[in-house]
């Protein structure tokens, strides 16, 4: 017989008491199962009936992380690893880590385009673009930073090690205005640019992630029109086209004039030099990524966010088959997040879909069922696998460095 939650709890607070790592019984299909250290189980059913529920101009995506009943802020945060459905134990394995490896008093140097370099197992990150924290935007490009990933496995059993990891500025030459989204490229790192003011068009632009970091102009327009602001963007595993997404988001924090097209997803082919629209119907499409038999993408829409807040707006994954011709077709609703926006988006090698929101990186399985959450209480825009089970997650002013049982998904010609 299955245990109810409420002996699952009394489990863990006995397994506590006795020092142990394990802290409770998972329930599910494959029987009971040890929950390790740092994992907590959420209760759906208790989360189904509040004793009031406030109206939106009190509690809405933009409001704090919503803390369930019986649970804390600190509780959340104690235990990261947030257990939705069991199967969320295969990703995380018997102990998975959770550290803070670097953080700042307030300018967000740890936001998006967190991208592997594999030949020096360095991680690169880049500054929030158009914040006032950052100072970012117009007058000032988003800067790109890196760390050493050996840094960080060093202290990877501790909860908190700032001042520990180096995080080192990079000085593209030329500069890269206002990158954003990135991912590798044939040995180097391909980013998607926002671009800076009328003058300054959006790209993809390559960086050699070794000195001099000089930089080459891949792309900068479409058929002599300017993008409006370069997003983020995913490597078809099938085709090895690069696909993109277009957002307005300069525009929206005051570093880009108004928008010359609308919202699209586009597909690049480097061979060719081909430039096609790949999907439309969006208001702000960003992050993008396929699944790792390239038979999906999924591209997320931060809509609630354009002008402001706007709650009627998506905030949502949406899933597309994939043709081998590299076309798209089928679009679907894989999910709608219930915290702020689902950004950056990735899969781990079993084709689980991973996004950062509003409270962390939320896992889901590729039939949409929510598995867990990886909670760090904070916007997390961005986040990467990077080799094995490592993860790296940017939380604005504070970088995270997770350690589970799932491995990422990389097409080989990025490596």
């Amino acid at each position: 017989m299955m245990a109810s939650m409420a002996s699952l709890r009394l489990l863990a607070s006995a397994a506590v008491l006795l020092g142990s790592k394990v802290d409770a019984l998972a329930p599910g299909p494959r029987g009971q199962r040890a929950i390790p250290a740092l994992a907590q189980v959420i209760d759906q059913k208790s989360l189904n009936v509040l004793p009031s529920v406030p109206p939106a101009v009190e509690f809405n995506a933009s409001s704090s992380p919503w803390i369930p009943q019986t649970f804390t802020s600190a509780g959340l945060v104690d235990k990261p690893f947030h257990i939705y459905d069991d199967a969320f134990l295969d990703i995380l394995g018997p102990n998975p880590t959770f550290t803070v490896i670097a953080q700042t008093p307030k300018d967000p140097i740890f936001h998006e385009a967190v991208v592997w370099y594999k030949p020096k197992d360095e991680v690169f990150f880049v500054q929030n673009a158009g914040n006032a924290d950052a100072g970012t935007g117009l007058d000032k490009s988003a800067a790109i930073f890196k760390i050493s990933l050996k840094e960080a496995d060093a202290v990877k059993d501790l909860r908190n090690a700032t001042g520990k990891v180096k995080v080192t500025q990079i000085p593209s030459n030329p500069e890269i205005p206002n990158p954003n989204g990135a991912v590798q490229y044939k040995g180097k790192i391909l980013y998607a640019a926002e671009g800076q003011g009328p003058s300054k068009a959006p790209a993809l632009i390559v960086l050699n992630p070794i000195e001099p970091y000089n930089t080459t102009v891949l792309l900068n327009n479409y058929y002599g029109r300017q993008f409006n602001s370069l997003n983020d963007l995913g490597i078809n595993p099938r085709n090895l086209d690069i696909y993109f997404t277009d957002p307005t988001y300069g525009e929206s924090n005051n570093f880009r004039p108004a928008p010359g097209l609308q919202t699209q997803v586009y597909r690049y082919n480097d061979k060719t030099g081909a430039v096609t629209v790949a999907a439309d119907g969006f208001i702000m499409p960003n992050g993008i990524t396929f699944s790792p038999d390239g038979k999906y993408v999924y591209i997320t829409d931060t809509g609630i966010w354009r002008h402001g807040l706007e709650l009627s707006n998506p905030s949502s994954i949406y899933r597309y088959s994939v043709l081998e011709d590299g076309t798209f077709e089928n679009r679907k609703t894989f999910a709608f997040v219930d915290i702020n926006i689902p950004d950056g988006v990735h899969c781990d090698s079993k084709g689980n879909v991973y996004a950062g929101v509003g409270d962390g990186v939320h896992v889901w399985s590729p039939s949409g069922t929510l598995l867990g959450k990886i909670y760090t209480g904070r916007t997390s825009a961005n986040f990467q696998f990077v080799g094995g089970g490592r993860v790296v997650i940017g939380g604005e002013t504070q970088l995270f460095y997770a350690t589970l049982a799932a491995t990422g998904s990389l097409v080989e010609s990025q490596l």
